[in-house]
């Protein structure tokens, strides 16, 4: 889950115009087949970070190293303690009657150094434990690899900026498809890659801190869908063919649409997407970069003196093995922009924002949250679903996360007003579009631990109490509407077939 918005994604005039219009909730049902879920991390819930085992984390190490790293100073060291009250959790699950539930395993729990020599069956019976509760209350595993918890031991040797991290990032899912494999069939292999990267190589707010953002980002990029690829080529050549699941990568992204209808601002647009939603989809489901990014900024890496762009090259081999890894789009969504051209700016140290070129905000009648990343547009929901069925063409479509930031009420209207919202644009995108969305898994669960933020903003349906030892659970109003749409299949009081 991201706490800042450095990134967006897409631009759908040639579907919609220049945006979409408004529309009543939707009153129509869902189809029968359609999957509803939530999502959590592990870092962000589990707690138990030194526990049976488990190895420091580099999100262990950066919040401990540095208090200050989180706005009130806080970390994971407990978080929702979900490590000691999962059956707890399974239960409020199966209460909130979704089907799936999307969690992350800890690295650092299975290989508490990153390496084979570590493993650590403790934390492998964990997982395996926690799947088969799942199972046993009808609940469907969905299992992310890898949610922004490198090893510290992998990060003091490079961490995403070392080739060798993919490589040890395939053994570890090769571990953890041998344990939880027979159980689960749908998996993630990294989670929001572009904001991992942003992040934690560009602006430095999240773990490991470096502050490259013009060069190291891109080295990331190239490392983690390499590390993407490594574990989809493992599964599906060693595991798919008896376990019989699905595994793709989860994309982060954004609504773009043009500020005004000039002809730069609609480019701009464009331009926006290909640098973040295309930055990762184009590789797995074109091959290669997108066009735009290498020639903008392999040019700029000219002219600031570079003797090869900042943007590394792929090798031909290296493009057929990222091309084709995916068996479904994941797809995390929770925002939208509005984006114009501005001037080309003038060579100087390395930027990627210099390197899009673009200019982004929000629209002026969009409803804010408490984070300032994060605003209401409904309607961004069904055009970025269009975008990515139009432009990528996958067989079909999660959408991973999408949720709504709060300072943590219990009669949370306007997250159920998200919710729905957002939801209404999708059913429109399934039933009029043609978009074969296939589940859903709202951010979040519960609230938890957000990254740079702390505990300060909450987007779990299910509030946390961080000052009870019990770490006490209690369902908020969106979870009970949840229910009911997860029961009905209906975003209203009543639906029409």
């Amino acid at each position: 889950m991201k706490v800042l918005i450095l990134i967006s994604v897409c631009l759908i005039v040639e579907a919609f115009g220049a945006s979409l219009p408004k529309a009543e909730i939707n009153n129509r049902t869902f189809p029968e087949s359609f999957r509803w879920g939530a999502a959590t991390a592990a870092y962000q819930i589990e707690g138990g970070w030194n526990e049976d085992g488990k190895g420091e984390s580099m999100w262990d190490h950066f919040t401990h190293a540095n208090p200050n790293v989180t706005d009130d100073k806080l970390n994971g060291d407990v978080a929702c303690d979900s490590y000691h009250k999962w059956r707890e959790d399974i239960q409020l699950i199966k209460e909130l009657g979704v089907s799936l539930y999307r969690f992350s395993v800890s690295w650092t729990r299975i290989l508490p150094t990153g390496y084979l020599d570590s493993y650590n069956q403790a934390g492998v019976d964990y997982y395996v434990n926690f799947v088969k509760g799942l199972l046993d209350e009808g609940i469907t595993p969905m299992v992310t690899l890898y949610h922004w918890d490198l090893p510290q031991v992998l990060n003091e040797q490079g961490g995403w900026l070392n080739d060798s991290t993919a490589d040890r990032f395939g053994e570890y899912s090769r571990i953890v498809f041998e344990n939880l494999g027979p159980f689960v069939k749908l998996w993630s292999t990294v989670n929001e890659p572009k904001t991992t990267c942003m992040l934690g190589y560009g602006s430095g707010e999240n773990a490991p801190g470096i502050k490259q953002i013009g060069t190291a980002i891109y080295q990331c990029a190239r490392v983690q869908l390499l590390a993407h690829a490594t574990a989809y080529h493992i599964y599906h050549n060693e595991f798919a063919a008896e376990q019989g699941g699905q595994i793709s990568l989860v994309i982060d992204a954004t609504f773009n649409e043009p500020d005004t209808d000039s002809e730069a601002d609609a480019e701009a647009a464009e331009r926006e997407t290909q640098f973040n939603l295309g930055w990762y989809a184009n590789p797995v489901y074109v091959g290669d970069w997108p066009q735009i990014m290498i020639d903008r900024i392999g040019n700029r890496s000219t002219q600031e003196g570079f003797s090869e762009s900042r943007l590394p090259a792929w090798s031909a081999e290296e493009i057929e093995f990222v091309k084709g890894t995916h068996d479904y789009f994941g797809l995390n969504m929770y925002t939208a922009l509005r984006v114009s051209a501005v001037g080309e700016a003038e060579i100087g140290e390395p930027n990627y924002y210099n390197d899009k070129g673009t200019a982004v905000a929000f629209g002026s009648d969009w409803t804010p949250s408490v984070a300032s990343w994060l605003a209401s547009y409904p309607y961004g929901m069904r055009g970025l679903l269009n975008y990515v069925w139009n432009h990528y063409k996958p067989g079909e479509i999660y959408v991973t996360e999408n949720g709504w930031a709060t300072d943590g009420e219990i009669n949370d209207q306007s997250r159920i007003d998200y919710l729905q919202g957002y939801l209404s644009n999708m059913l429109d995108a399934i039933l009029d579009d043609g978009v074969n969305v296939a589940g859903y898994t709202t951010w979040s669960l519960m609230d938890n631990f957000e990254w740079a933020r702390g505990y300060t903003q909450k987007y779990g349906i299910i509030s946390v109490d961080f000052n009870s030892r019990n770490r006490t659970r209690t369902f908020k109003e969106s979870a009970k509407w949840y229910q009911h749409t997860v029961r009905t299949y209906c975003l209203v009081d009543e639906c029409v077939e």
